[in-house]
């Protein structure tokens, strides 16, 4: 019955700690496109004020897109971390986390 414990235990921290992970995406996300949009703004009506450009021109400028792109690697990144980038795979981490407890186990009776 302890072991269940701790294995129910064991799932809801990796959970948790999943759930924080997907949150701290969102949240980096949210920022991201918040932030970009006021840069943007401001590099647009900079350029629109001085004269120079039309607003056509402004928007072929590349200092208006740079930090979508720049951060966007790092979002993409992030993004990677929290959804996509597995290397060994959930399979290997379930067998591993089996594995270490069947060890405890075996120690514990003895």
């Amino acid at each position: 019955m302890k072991n269940a414990e701790t294995i129910e235990g064991i799932k809801y921290l990796r959970a948790k700690k999943r759930v924080e992970k997907i949150k701290g995406f969102y949240v980096h996300l949210i920022v991201y496109i918040i932030v970009n949009t006021f840069l943007s703004g401001i590099i647009i009506f900079g350029l629109m004020n001085d004269g120079v450009d039309s607003f056509e021109e402004v928007l072929q400028n590349f200092g208006v897109y740079s930090t979508w792109v720049f951060w966007g690697i790092g979002v993409f990144f992030h993004w990677l971390g929290v959804f996509g980038f597995n290397v060994v795979g959930k399979n290997w981490e379930e067998k591993k986390l089996k594995e270490i407890l069947e060890e405890e186990e075996r120690n514990a009776k003895f």
